[in-house]
């Protein structure tokens, strides 16, 4: 089986066949979605959680080919997309069921493959932790990301309204595009005073981190959740309690790769509520996946290398023959 291991640099090689242990089925890869953590894990500072495959990727669409003891509901054939903790970026991969999904109606095979990661995180993050309603402002930085451009149309679609940031007008212009009613420039525009003047952000999706940390409890309004997914700005600043507790708001961080397969909190848990609330979104048209571009799995450093960028707007992917 050819795979590409998470490391310095980017070769195919050639990996033992996966078989699936109990409880686990073996997807034939179609297609995997390139994450800034794989990227993260290749220069030696995202390793992936104990037992999981050294195997980049975290998520992938394909065909069932192999099924293990104790699992029911799939059959050799079935069409899925899967959430991962490694081993994508192959061209098999074991997977433990709880974590597979039907392809949704309306999305070909390849396109499937960038949903699970940012279908999960907002779902996980937005939905259930963030708790957005109906008329609640969700303010998301990095509004032209994968994850970004799924948020967007997920808060739209559930009523929300929506503002995000991004780095220029062709970015901005896109996410306006998918819903966002407020569009800001991080570098001429100060979005915490934007955000203050609409009476602040209920929910905050935050791939920054310290960077932000300041002025995203700024720009929260009372009551507001400030969700952390991301440290592209660093891991460490002073937070200003007062100011916190003044709003009666929350700031919580989340990550998604270290989550237990099962149980509360756990991948099986938010990949049932994606499939029961987000699908049915997919299936009427309300929700669709946003890829920016392709590539074969043999160029999967020109992939990093264009996500790393900043220049792409939704998910780059690879595909595998």
């Amino acid at each position: 089986m050819r795979a590409i291991l998470g490391s310095e640099p980017l070769e195919i090689s050639d990996q033992p066949e996966p078989t699936p242990a109990a409880g686990e089925v073996v997807i034939d890869v179609v297609a995997a979605g390139v994450n800034r953590a794989d990227i993260l894990q290749r220069s030696g500072n995202y390793p992936p959680p104990p037992g999981a495959s050294e195997v980049l990727g975290l998520e992938v669409s394909g065909t069932v080919s192999q099924i293990g003891d104790g699992v029911s509901g799939w059959s050799i054939g079935d069409q899925v997309c899967a959430l991962l903790a490694g081993g994508g970026y192959a061209e098999k991969v074991a997977v433990p069921a709880p974590q597979v999904m039907r392809i949704p109606k309306g999305v070909d095979l390849v396109s499937a493959a960038a949903l699970p990661e940012v279908a999960c995180t907002v779902m996980s993050n937005v939905v259930l932790t963030g708790n957005l309603s109906p008329g609640e402002l969700l303010l998301v930085h990095g509004g032209s990301s994968g994850i970004g451009t799924h948020a967007i149309q997920v808060a739209h679609a559930v009523g929300a309204r929506v503002a995000v940031t991004a780095r220029n007008q062709a970015k901005l212009d896109r996410c306006a595009e998918l819903g966002a009613d407020i569009t800001i420039d991080y570098t001429s525009q100060d979005f915490a005073e934007i955000i203050g003047e609409q009476g602040g952000a209920d929910v905050i999706l935050d791939i920054i981190g310290a960077k932000y940390l300041a002025s995203n409890v700024q720009a929260l309004a009372t009551g507001g959740r400030l969700v952390i997914i991301g440290m592209q700005g660093g891991v460490k600043s002073e937070l200003n309690i007062g100011a916190l507790m003044t709003k009666r708001a929350a700031v919580v961080g989340t990550t998604l790769r270290s989550r237990p397969v099962s149980g509360p909190g756990s991948k099986s848990m938010i990949v049932t509520e994606t499939v029961a609330r987000t699908w049915p979104l997919i299936a009427n048209g309300a929700v669709r996946p946003i890829v920016d571009s392709t590539f074969p799995l043999a160029e999967a450093d020109a992939a990093h290398q264009r996500l790393n960028s900043g220049d792409s707007i939704g998910k780059v992917l690879l595909t595998v023959d």
